[in-house]
């Protein structure tokens, strides 16, 4: 109890002990945040769907027909007929043979990747990748090895060092703390020249990116090129759950192989049948509107002094040089009608918190720029200085085993007005 109360304290000094907020009504570009009305930014329901009507009305009919819970796992249970017309329906949209139904992403991530990897194989994640995906490579008793963010160098340097023994290759297409693509064609290239397996997390890809929606793999011509995608219901196709699409070979190993799945109840009927109908909604005016929504917010929140890094996708996550001052700009926003988010050092490294903040196609272009100011007016509340970018220092990822690239630009400094000059980040 000691040492939880001093882990609770050190979070606190952090500023990042959470607080539950009480959203009242359904999640849409608006809501009843404490009772507050609030834009809302840091929803993953990016096309809106969450709160359409067919949406809706599709989830309430399977609640009538098929109940609100499965029984169970469903290899106790068996299979009802609306998982499978899911899967089967997930299979053609992502251009696999075979999808197979999770609770939820984290139990996709991590049981899908436990499933691939065993004791002695090497689990070749990026750093800024799902949390799931690394503890399916620990509770598989593989060694992680953590590869620098979106370095390909890295990674190749790591499958040299462990040549000749079992691997595997784990990453987001769309990393959901900054929202940068990965370099998926190279490490694809890499893996298959490595001889390794891939597995490729498209949560926040799918229904957003490539065509029609397919995701980041789809965009790049490469969804036939791994061995496992992952992908998420809960996010653009606003309803609940996950799935991995694979090949049927493959998918019969994952039902008995991947615990997540196998001592889990299935999801449950109504959040199928929304899947299934949010799927029919997933069209190209919807993407265009997220991406022209983004990148207002993203011109906007530049023109306010951010530094909104590489994204060129639905997740804008401005850099900040401290996690509780990132935390007392979302504070300061929230009171003025903006609900943002923050991560810092238990998702990102200590060295790089930030604002995360993301998109939905059902937000308009002037509110998000009115957003935008909004936090701008919270960031010189908190004390803002503006400084040049620093020049790059040394060669990227210096010491293979364990450097990491700076950005190309730095974020402005948020600190308190009377220290003398702005802190530098660590190098």
């Amino acid at each position: 109890m000691i040492e939880l109360e001093a882990r609770l304290e050190e979070l606190r000094s952090l500023g990042l002990d959470q607080s539950v907020r009480l959203v009242s009504g359904p999640q849409g570009p608006h809501v009843l945040l404490d009772g507050r009305p609030v834009l809302l930014l840091c929803s993953s329901n990016y096309l809106g769907l969450a709160d359409h009507p067919r949406v809706r009305e599709a989830a309430a009919e399977a609640a009538m027909r098929w109940g609100v819970g499965a029984g169970g796992s469903r290899l106790v249970c068996g299979t009802m007929t609306i998982h499978r017309r899911l899967e089967e329906r997930l299979a053609q949209f992502m251009g696999r043979e075979s999808a197979l139904l999770f609770g939820s992403g984290y139990l996709a991530g991590a049981g899908t990747v436990a499933a691939l990897a065993r004791p002695g194989d090497v689990v070749f994640c990026d750093e800024l990748s799902h949390p799931s995906l690394i503890d399916g490579g620990r509770l598989s008793g593989a060694e992680v090895f953590v590869y620098d963010h979106c370095d390909v160098e890295h990674l190749a340097w790591g499958l040299t060092e462990a040549e000749g023994r079992g691997a595997l290759i784990v990453t987001d297409s769309v990393f959901s703390v900054d929202g940068q693509v990965a370099p998926l064609a190279e490490i694809v290239e890499l893996g298959q020249r490595s001889g390794v397996r891939l597995l490729v997390d498209e949560a926040h890809a799918v229904g957003v990116l490539g065509p029609e929606g397919r995701g980041a793999l789809a965009e790049a011509g490469l969804a036939d090129q791994v061995d496992v995608i992952i992908g998420s219901m809960g996010n653009a196709l606003g309803s609940y759950g996950a799935f991995a699409a694979c090949e049927k070979t493959m998918a019969r190993h994952l039902m008995t192989a991947a615990h997540t799945f196998g001592l889990s109840a299935a999801p449950a009927p109504p959040a199928v049948a929304a899947a299934l109908a949010a799927l029919d909604l997933v069209a190209p005016r919807r993407l265009a509107r997220l991406t022209e929504n983004a990148a207002a917010l993203r011109r906007e929140l530049e023109l306010q002094g951010f530094d909104v890094g590489d994204s060129q996708t639905q997740i804008v996550a401005p850099a900040i040089t401290e996690a509780a001052l990132a935390k007392r700009i979302c504070e300061a926003a929230v009171r003025q009608g903006v609900f943002a988010g923050a991560v810092g050092p238990s998702t990102v490294p200590a060295t790089d918190p930030r604002l995360r903040l993301t998109v939905m196609a059902t937000h308009r272009p002037p509110e998000l720029r009115a957003a935008a100011r909004t936090l701008g007016q919270a960031a010189r509340a908190a004390g803002i200085s503006q400084r040049l970018p620093p020049p790059l220092v040394g060669p990227a990822n210096a010491g293979r085993a364990g450097g990491r690239s700076e950005r190309a630009t730095a974020p402005f400094d948020f600190e308190a007005p009377e220290a003398p000059e702005p802190a530098r980040r660590a190098a």
